[in-house]
């Protein structure tokens, strides 16, 4: 059976007035398990004193989970870790926590958070629910939500604050506020019209929706997270010619075997597979990024750019990457676009000395190309949570 994919990525956007958000979002991979921990927090009101309850519930719940204690224990000890309203009132924050481990079986705890959707494909899946009193609280009359399933490539669960759920209260067309029945029947017209819509497009497109349903001026802070169990998107990358030119056409069996997307970086060794596989090179004269040699093409290779040069710029990229810059149509851009869109990534690279690299001055502005690989590598593998296969040739 194919390996499933979990995607998982969040929303948000702040109340109209606050520069910070009030609600957390946190996520790990436990890569010695294979397993992911999320957790989605609310705090009280808005701006930073929400932020910090937030933040503070948010961490306890992915550490607690991680170290799988039990759960009713790990909400009893976030509560009363928290502050209380006054008279016994409601908790100062809110959590959903959502544990899948390496078997894609699924446990998903909620204290305060509107429930949890899961779609199960087109349809709304519903999981046996169940409904614990707290005995050992500060806060009076208190209960959790609790739940485990095995989940299945196409699924979804979908968690949101109530931000999204209230969103629109008092205005218009939700007088009630948007509510969690129409969130379900939005969420699940938008797989149903769209079925391989990514994790992160819905997410956005949720909390877009009630961002509109409060006039563009959110009145709370809100935050929608999406996880989607799917196939994963491989992709390879080339680069350098092998140490030993024996190896030649085994390195460029290794392009025609591999079936799905494919970028060589370096003129070396794209020159390699062309010979090889007896495909021409297309040499493209627009220049998209004036500071890089532009891209070229080849029949079934997505991407031919420069080697060296190019790859630390991706590097550097993937450094300091975060979600809302925009990557525009240069080498280093749409190679760092392919691995963002990636969950697997084959980086096959050659260990010849390219002798181009040997003076001094460019060892002193760029690292050889195994290290700037073994830089991406750990980048995507930390920061992006990607999975990669290192080989060299």
């Amino acid at each position: 059976m194919d390996k499933i994919h979990i995607e998982v990525n969040c929303n948000q956007k702040n109340h109209w007035e606050e520069r910070i958000c009030g609600d957390v979002f946190l996520s790990k991979r436990i890569r010695n398990e294979d397993r992911i921990i999320v957790a989605l927090s609310d705090g009280m009101g808005h701006g930073v004193k929400a932020n910090i309850l937030a933040t503070l519930t948010a961490t306890m719940a992915l550490n607690f989970t991680e170290e799988h204690a039990d759960y009713v224990k790990t909400a009893e000890t976030i509560i009363n870790t928290l502050p209380a309203r006054s008279g016994g009132g409601s908790s100062y924050a809110t959590f959903t926590i959502i544990d899948i481990n390496a078997k894609n079986e699924v446990a998903i705890l909620e204290y305060g958070n509107p429930q949890t959707i899961i779609i199960r494909g087109k349809k709304i899946f519903d999981p046996i629910w169940e409904t614990v009193p707290l005995d050992n609280v500060k806060v009076h009359d208190d209960e959790i939500h609790f739940c485990k399933f095995q989940a299945y490539r196409e699924d979804r669960i979908i968690s949101y604050s109530d931000g999204v759920t209230q969103s629109g209260l008092g205005l218009g067309k939700y007088l009630m506020g948007w509510g969690r029945e129409a969130l379900m029947e939005y969420a699940h017209k938008l797989i149903s019209n769209t079925p391989d819509i990514s994790a992160s497009t819905l997410a956005a497109k949720i909390v877009t929706k009630a961002q509109n349903n409060d006039m563009m001026e959110p009145r709370d802070d809100t935050s929608c997270s999406v996880v989607y169990f799917r196939h994963p998107r491989r992709l390879m990358i080339c680069t350098g010619p092998p140490f030993d030119t024996a190896n030649d056409a085994l390195f460029a069996q290794k392009v025609a075997d591999f079936k799905e997307k494919i970028i060589i970086c370096g003129a070396t060794t794209a020159q390699i597979v062309s010979r090889e596989l007896n495909r021409k090179i297309t040499y493209d004269n627009e220049i998209a990024d004036p500071s890089l040699p532009p891209i070229s093409m080849m029949e079934g290779i997505e991407l031919v750019t420069e080697g060296t040069i190019t790859l630390n710029r991706v590097a550097q990229i993937l450094k300091t990457y975060k979600d809302e810059r925009l990557l525009g149509k240069g080498p280093a851009d749409l190679i760092t676009k392919h691995l963002l869109n990636s969950e697997i990534i084959n980086m096959v690279v050659g260990t010849k000395i390219n002798e181009a690299y040997q003076d001094p001055a460019m060892i002193d502005n760029m690292a050889i190309r195994r290290d700037i690989v073994k830089q991406i590598v750990e980048l995507l593998e930390e920061k992006f949570m990607k999975e990669t296969l290192l080989q060299y040739v």
